[in-house]
C-alpha cells in the first residue's frame, strides 16, 4: 500500500469521525451534527465543536474552538489529546487507530516540511508543556491530594495532560496515560525542560507502569519552581517532597531539581543570602545535600539543611499529620523566617 499523506489520513479520520471523537475526546458528547467538548486537549467542556458529517459548511473532521478561534482536524486531536510532539508519532497513533499497516520504511524516513522538535530536547519540553492544562479537577490535583498536598497556589509550572504518550522501551507498544507535567525553568522563568509523571487515571497513585517518571530538555542547574526566590528559598529533591514542606511555609518560594544530581548543580539567585535543604532520610542523597551547601557557603550563601522525622517530608505530611510537620519544620528556620514566613501563614 501507498504511504498516506497528512490529507488522506484526515480525510480517512474524518469518515470515522465520531468514533474518534468518542476514542480521543471522551469528555465531550455528540450534539446533533457535531461533537462538543472543551477543547483539542479533551478538556470537559462545551467550546469546542467537531464536525461529524459533511456538509455545505466543510468536511467531516473538522473543528473550531468558539472560545480561542482555534481550529483544525482529526490529526491535531490525536496530537493534543495525545501530547504527541513528533508528527511520525501522530501518523503512528492515527495508523493504529484506523488499522492501516505501517508504511515500507524507506518512504517513513521521508522529510516533511515542517522541523519537529528533537526527541527529549528542549523544545520538546516547551511544546509539550504547551499542551497541557491546569491542574484544577484533573487527576493530578486528585493525585497530590492524595498525597496530603492541598495548598496548591503558586504551582503554574504544573500542568495535566490526559493522554501523555509512554514508552516501556524502543520496541514495545506506545502506552498513553494521564500525567503530571512539570516544568523546569531558569532562574528567568523560561523553560527548559519537563517531567513527566504517569498517574492512574483517577489520580488514587502513580501509573502501573515500570518506569513511572521520566524528565526531558536542558536540566543541569534548573528545577520546578514555586514561587519567586529573593533573599530565601528552600530547594530540594522531588516535586512531591518540596510541596509538601511547602504546606508548612507556604509563603517561601521552594524549587525541586529532579535528582540528587540536579540538586548539587542549582543554580543560585543573584539576590540569594539564605537557602534551606529539603533533605530525607536517604544516604544516597548526603553527597549532593554536602555538595550543595559548600557550593552555596562558597558563594556567600547561608545554607540549613531541613530534615523529616520520618523518609522525607511527604511521608513526615501523609503519616504524621500537617500539625506535626508544622511544627517540625518551624524549629528548623532561622527566628527572622519563623517571623517573616510562619507568622504570616499563621
Amino acid at each position: 500500500m501507498t504511504r498516506l499523506d497528512a490529507s488522506d489520513l484526515a480525510n480517512r479520520l474524518g469518515r470515522e469521525a465520531e468514533a474518534v471523537c468518542r476514542y480521543y475526546l471522551g469528555a465531550g458528547h455528540r450534539q446533533g451534527n457535531y461533537w462538543q467538548v472543551g477543547d483539542a486537549r479533551n478538556t470537559p467542556g462545551r467550546s469546542m465543536f467537531v464536525r461529524l458529517k459533511a456538509t455545505a459548511k466543510g468536511p467531516a473532521g473538522k473543528w473550531t474552538d468558539a472560545a480561542t478561534g482555534e481550529h483544525g482536524d482529526l490529526l491535531d486531536v490525536i496530537r493534543e489529546s495525545c501530547g504527541l510532539i513528533d508528527f511520525a508519532d501522530v501518523v503512528a497513533e492515527a495508523r493504529t487507530f484506523l488499522s492501516l499497516p505501517r508504511p515500507e520504511p524507506a518512504l517513513e524516513k521521508k522529510k516533511r516540511s515542517s522541523t519537529p522538535a528533537p526527541s527529549g530536547s528542549a523544545e520538546a519540553a516547551r511544546r509539550l508543556f504547551a499542551m497541557s492544562q491546569p491542574i484544577g479537577g484533573t487527576s493530578v490535583e486528585a493525585y497530590l491530594r492524595n498525597r496530603g498536598i492541598t495548598a496548591l497556589h503558586g504551582t503554574g509550572n504544573l500542568r495535566f495532560h490526559p493522554r501523555c504518550y509512554y514508552r516501556p522501551d524502543d520496541h514495545g507498544p506506545t502506552e498513553t496515560w494521564p500525567a503530571m507535567i512539570a516544568a523546569v525553568t531558569d532562574l528567568k522563568g523560561g523553560i527548559t525542560g519537563a517531567h513527566r509523571t504517569w498517574l492512574a487515571p483517577d489520580g488514587s497513585d502513580k501509573a502501573p507502569i515500570e518506569t513511572q517518571r521520566k524528565a526531558m530538555g536542558d536540566l543541569l542547574g534548573h528545577a520546578v519552581r514555586f514561587g519567586i526566590a529573593s533573599e530565601v528559598m528552600a530547594v530540594g529533591e522531588g516535586i512531591e517532597s518540596v510541596l509538601s514542606a511547602r504546606q508548612a511555609i507556604p509563603h517561601m518560594a521552594m524549587a525541586a531539581a529532579l535528582s540528587a544530581a540536579h540538586l548539587a548543580a542549582i543554580l543560585f539567585p543573584e539576590t540569594l543570602r539564605r537557602l534551606y535543604i529539603v533533605g530525607d532520610n536517604d544516604p544516597a542523597g548526603d553527597s549532593a545535600r554536602d555538595s550543595l551547601v559548600e557550593r552555596a557557603n562558597t558563594a556567600g550563601i547561608e545554607a540549613i539543611v531541613l530534615s523529616p522525622v520520618l523518609e522525607d517530608f511527604n511521608e513526615d505530611l501523609r503519616r504524621l499529620g500537617i500539625d506535626a510537620l508544622r511544627a517540625n519544620l518551624r524549629v528548623q528556620l532561622t527566628p527572622p523566617d519563623v517571623a517573616r514566613f510562619w507568622l504570616k501563614a499563621a
